[in-house]
Parts: C-alpha cells; sequence; structure tokens
C-alpha cells in the first residue's frame, strides 16, 4: 500500500469514528465537555497536519545533502551538449 493510501485510509477512519460521535446515535449521549471538544476535531487535526509537514519539510530542507559528484557529472553534459550544439552551428 503506499503512502497516500496509507493517509487516506487513517484519514477515513478518523473520519468515520468522528462522525459517529458527532452525530450521536440514539445510544450514546456524550456529556457537554466532550461534545463541545469533539465537534471542532476536524480543525484541530488540519492544523495539527499543517504544523507537522511544515516541520517536515523544514528537517528535511535543513538537512538536503550537497551531491558533488552529480554536480559535476551535469557539468559535464552541459559541456558536451554545448560542444555539439557548437558543431551544429548554435552560437553561445
Amino acid at each position: 500500500m503506499t503512502k497516500l493510501g496509507q493517509w487516506l485510509c487513517g484519514l477515513a477512519l478518523l473520519g468515520s469514528v468522528w462522525a459517529a460521535l458527532a452525530l450521536a446515535p440514539p445510544g450514546l449521549r456524550l456529556p457537554g465537555p466532550y461534545r463541545q471538544a469533539l465537534l471542532p476535531l476536524p480543525v484541530y487535526l488540519l492544523v495539527a497536519f499543517g504544523c507537522y509537514s511544515l516541520a517536515t519539510v523544514g528537517y528535511r530542507l535543513a538537512t538536503f545533502n550537497d551531491c558533488e559528484e552529480a554536480a559535476a557529472e551535469l557539468q559535464e553534459h552541459i559541456r558536451a551538449a554545448r560542444e555539439d550544439l557548437g558543431r551544429r552551428g548554435l552560437r553561445f
């Protein structure tokens, strides 16, 4: 299962549990404070997910590694392409 599938399954599970509790089935009556905390729960989870995403992107950006070998290889490809285009009559 892909990561997207895992996230969607978890979201569907949490959403169905939230909807079941928020719609208050006849046999289940939640006390007032629990109900007041339950109703804005999707907004809280969305904010938490945004914070998690921002922290993950920030961490990955801070620990991004330089690839010196790949940069040198790319420069070589650029040089070869310029030489080939120069032989075909393109001027830089």
